[in-house]
């Protein structure tokens, strides 16, 4: 596997982000657009066309948002694990869950250094990224 960095950490699925995507919006457009130019005898099947395309767009939504928050919920609890098995403390409460996640990509050598960094100085996700040294790859989360 291609070692990981800031540059090419994050993971796209072409199937799902282009491909289903782009043909949900599409089947969206050309329902909207057969709704307008639809007879008065169409307008019905051209309406369903339109909530069948509109419910897709919503389901792509959730489809893509609920198991990145269950991933999120796993990642803050593996880290405050680590925190704790590295300094015997509760992970602090003032870090933000998307900066626990980018966390993630720290080494235990760098991590209670930079959780304190975070806390202090009020870091970004992409600035606590950005501040490790040695990346520490994950290759689980899409």
């Amino acid at each position: 596997m291609q070692e990981q960095n800031f540059k090419n950490h994050a993971k796209m699925v072409p199937g799902f982000h282009y491909v289903a995507m782009l043909s949900i919006l599409a089947l969206l457009g050309g329902s909207i657009n057969y709704f307008f130019r639809a007879t008065p005898e169409n307008k019905y099947l051209a309406s369903l066309l339109c909530l069948v395309a509109f419910i897709l767009v919503v389901l792509w939504i959730y489809i893509r948002t609920f198991p990145l928050k269950a991933q999120d919920r796993a990642i803050r609890a593996d880290e405050n694990l680590r925190y704790y098995v590295l300094t015997g403390k509760l992970f602090p409460s003032e870090l933000t869950v998307q900066q626990i996640i980018a966390l993630r990509f720290a080494p235990d050598s760098e991590f209670v250094a930079l959780v304190d960094r975070a806390i202090k100085e009020n870091l970004s996700n992409k600035e606590i990224k950005l501040a490790i040294q040695n990346w520490k790859a994950d290759f689980y989360r899409v």
